[in-house]
């Protein structure tokens, strides 16, 4: 038999391997592992012993630790061989049946590290062998290396893109009506018709226009991260967009920018580009052919500029809270929308009878347009507030202003209230009457906010609950099992907060510490001031009383906030592969959703176990409350196992 084994020419072929390897890791204290690594054959299937005198093809193991980690002792047998005497070979040969068990010890500095595993042997039965083979696998001890840890999924969700994307869509279709936009329609459709010699001929140019208003929207913020990805990475985009999404030099010239638009809109003065820029535009046009049609478009976008602007700017910043490519996909749908009536309308030129004429109804489109700039407008202020920690805007500071812009909004639309540039409104239309019914309805709906109401329709665009001075009938929430003075005072909880009262950290290290003390597993929400969908997570899917019970008696909550300002101590800084210097507790968590987890969007939450394993695959933005149940359930019984 053992003849066999070495004669290359009575080697078998096999389609799948009789020996697979399984590996598992035991922490022993003080930084010790053990791990073993098991052989389960086939049955008639063997390997050999790893001692060279009593095998022709031993079984060698080869242990590549990671920086920090060290092996300890020697490899341990923990299988009995059994030996027999080859006659051909006129030695002992050792070989194990059924399945073959082996322990290592490793040393391991910090919090965790890996050691990769090269395993060769040879398979044999009774009349044949297989060739010589190397198994390979990576063994994670302890919290395994950030950078080798990958995210399952996109952490913003399916359900977050695809709602930026409708609202996007949505805006761009209502831009059409801004009366910028809306007097070029027949303008550049009519003009197309009769350039273009034929019918036929005035579609194709009306199709090319439509492109170039998207790509002249689009291609700008694509060739921004496509630039920055080539030339400093994902991490660098990312950087970039959280900047512009949560420092407080953005978010406060967004809001002047909004406040100075919506006082245009309301007639104080109007804002225009430089006549020179768009003259210039125009008489290229003139010129004809793609070169004059891509002019033309440019045109549009540059006198459209002061009604688009504004809409643009909140599309863009909304996204950048997502991963880095969801700004262009976003921008894509609003430059798509916004482009397509002008191509619909070359298309079927007799749609434009039915359009109505441009006259005092576009001003007060305008005017209503002011108003919801205002509104949106203390949003960008509301973050910079938030990340910062000033406290000038709370949540009932926040809601007297929308109460006030909307109930100003509806007097307007009743025509109590009158602008410069409106014309006289003589009666009430039928349309006017349904959207001042629909603006006082808001405006009731947010009322009862000022006393605590959760608001959950407007959770993303107000300031969190915890920062509201008097919720009427509130009382504490139960205590976790469990609870210590941890718990109770938390490191940066003196700024930091949990939603509906729960208890929790916001420190990694501090929640691991406790969590192994009362032995239970780690909930992380990865989180964010300035995130929309955090927000309406916490409003929709939290406030669920089984999702609260189970978060505050079976987990270790820690929240970590990546877009927070707060200077943090030089003993707590992070330096980076690339060398950069962390220096803000938003920086430093960020930094760990990325490397540890792959991700920079939040929500994105993980469910953590001992000895830093994931209980099963993260969840990201999905407001199932269902769904969130299972989830962490699903993560009890993993950790229970």
């Amino acid at each position: 038999m053992m003849l066999l084994c070495v004669v290359p020419m009575t080697v078998m072929a096999q389609n799948e391997n009789p020996v697979k390897w399984k590996h598992s890791v035991s922490e022993k204290g003080d930084g010790l592992y053990t791990v073993e690594l098991k052989a389960e054959m086939e049955d008639g299937w063997h390997i050999y012993v790893t001692d060279p005198a009593k095998a022709f093809n031993p079984t060698t193991f080869e242990f590549t630790p990671s920086e920090g980690v060290v092996a300890e002792g020697e490899l341990r047998l923990l299988s009995n061989a059994k030996v027999e005497m080859d006659e051909l070979l006129n030695m002992e040969i050792g070989h194990y049946d059924n399945e073959a068990i082996f322990e290592q010890d490793f040393k391991v500095e910090g919090k965790g590290g890996e050691v990769k595993v090269a395993v060769s042997y040879q398979a044999c039965n009774v009349g044949s062998c297989l060739s010589p083979t190397t198994d390979e696998f990576t063994v994670e001890l302890g919290n395994a290396p950030a950078a080798e840890v990958k995210a399952v999924k996109d952490a913003a969700g399916e359900g977050s893109l695809w709602s930026l994307i409708i609202e996007a869509i949505l805006w761009g279709f209502a831009a059409l009506l801004t009366p910028c936009v809306f007097p070029m329609v027949p303008m550049t459709v009519s003009f197309f018709m009769k350039n273009s010699g034929s019918a036929a001929r005035g579609r194709i140019n009306a199709s090319l226009y439509g492109l170039f208003i998207v790509a002249l929207y689009t291609l700008p913020i694509a060739i921004l991260i496509i630039i920055t990805r080539v030339l400093g990475g994902d991490a660098v985009t990312a950087d970039i967009f959280n900047w512009l999404a949560t420092h407080w030099l953005p978010n406060i010239l967004f809001f002047v920018v909004f406040m100075i638009f919506a006082a245009s809109f309301f007639g104080a003065f109007e804002i225009t580009l430089p006549s020179s820029l768009v003259n210039k535009s125009d008489a290229q046009s003139d010129k004809g052919g793609i070169g004059g049609i891509f002019f033309m478009a440019l045109t549009l976008v540059l006198v459209s500029f002061s009604c688009t602007g504004p809409i643009v700017g909140s599309v863009l910043i909304k996204s950048t809270s997502g991963e880095v490519w969801s700004p262009i996909i976003t921008m894509l749908a609003f430059s798509t929308a916004f482009a397509l009536p002008f191509t619909l309308f070359a298309f079927f030129p007799s749609m434009l009878q039915k359009l109505p004429k441009s006259g005092g109804w576009l001003n007060s489109v305008k005017v209503v347009l002011g108003f919801i700039e205002v509104a949106l407008g203390f949003k960008f202020l509301s973050v910079a507030d938030q990340v910062y920690h000033w406290n000038l805007l709370d949540r009932e500071v926040y809601l007297a202003i929308w109460i006030v812009v909307f109930s100003l909004l509806g007097l307007y639309l009743l025509g109590k209230i009158k602008f410069a540039h409106d014309s006289e409104v003589k009666h009430l239309s039928v349309g006017r009457l349904a959207l001042a019914i629909g603006v006082f309805t808001f405006v009731v709906y947010m009322i009862p906010g000022m006393w605590g109401a959760p608001l959950k329709a407007l959770s993303g665009y107000l300031p969190p609950l915890s920062s509201h001075d008097f919720v009427l009938g509130q009382q504490s929430a139960a205590p976790a099992s469990g609870t210590t003075s941890d718990i109770n005072a938390p490191k940066y909880g003196d700024f930091l907060h949990l939603p509906h009262g729960l208890k929790g950290f916001f420190d990694m290290e501090e929640a691991e510490a406790y969590a192994k003390k009362v032995g239970k597993p780690i909930f992380i929400d990865f989180t964010g001031h300035g995130c929309v969908n955090c927000r309406e997570m916490e409003a929709r899917v939290w406030a669920d009383p089984a999702v609260q019970q189970i978060l505050r008696d079976e987990y270790v909550i820690v929240a970590l906030y990546t877009d927070d300002k707060m200077p943090l101590p030089e003993s707590d800084w992070v330096t980076t592969d690339t060398g950069k210097v962390l220096k803000t507790l938003g920086k430093v968590n960020a930094n760990y959703a990325l490397t540890r987890f792959g991700v920079n969007a939040q929500p994105y939450y993980v469910l953590q176990g001992k000895d830093g394993k994931i209980l099963g695959e993260p969840r990201g933005y999905d407001l199932s409350v269902e769904g969130f149940v299972k989830f962490l359930q699903k993560g009890l019984d993993e950790y229970k196992k």
